[in-house]
């Protein structure tokens, strides 16, 4: 296929992968440079329409996960909430010992130990998934412009 590709396909093709990474620049730039790039150029080229709708799937597909794994961090949090408001957990039963110097560190009286293991879980989950878009990103606009079609892992079809 790359012998029937002309450098302009290869290179937009790229382009609009590469585009996804304009998110860290502008809000929501992962959709909209890809998508105008798509768009623009998708009735011309058969190469660019099939790389435009793999861009966008894959960024909508992470957008979707990103948002589960928060939402599936939430009933966690909610957990948490009601000791905010206990005053011993702010530690004002302790101030009448100020004047005593004796410090003892005991793992049992970590007061953020419950909302450590749900909030590092879906931060690792957060952080994977930034690791996979961008890894994933750059495959993708490596092999396109070599004039390879390139198909996203873990994408859901939106755009069909």
């Amino acid at each position: 296929m790359a012998a029937t590709l002309t450098k302009h396909e290869r290179n937009l093709s790229a382009i609009i992968h590469a585009s996804t990474f304009s998110k860290y620049f502008i809000p929501f730039g992962n959709f909209i440079l890809p998508l105008i790039l798509w768009t623009a150029n998708r009735k011309d080229y058969a190469f660019v329409d099939y790389n435009g709708k793999q861009a966008l799937n894959f960024q909508i597909s992470m957008l979707l996960y990103s948002i589960l794994v928060g939402m599936i961090s939430i009933p966690f949090f909610i957990g948490f909430l009601p000791d905010l408001f206990d005053w011993n957990w702010f530690g004002f039963h302790g101030l009448n010992d100020l004047n005593n110097l004796n410090i003892h560190i005991n793992s049992d009286d970590f007061r953020f130990g419950r909302i450590f293991w749900p909030a590092g879980i879906a931060g690792l989950l957060q952080v994977a998934l930034v690791v996979i878009n961008v890894v994933y990103t750059i495959l993708a606009t490596i092999r396109t412009n070599e004039g390879q079609e390139f198909k996203y892992p873990i994408t859901i079809k939106f755009i069909k």
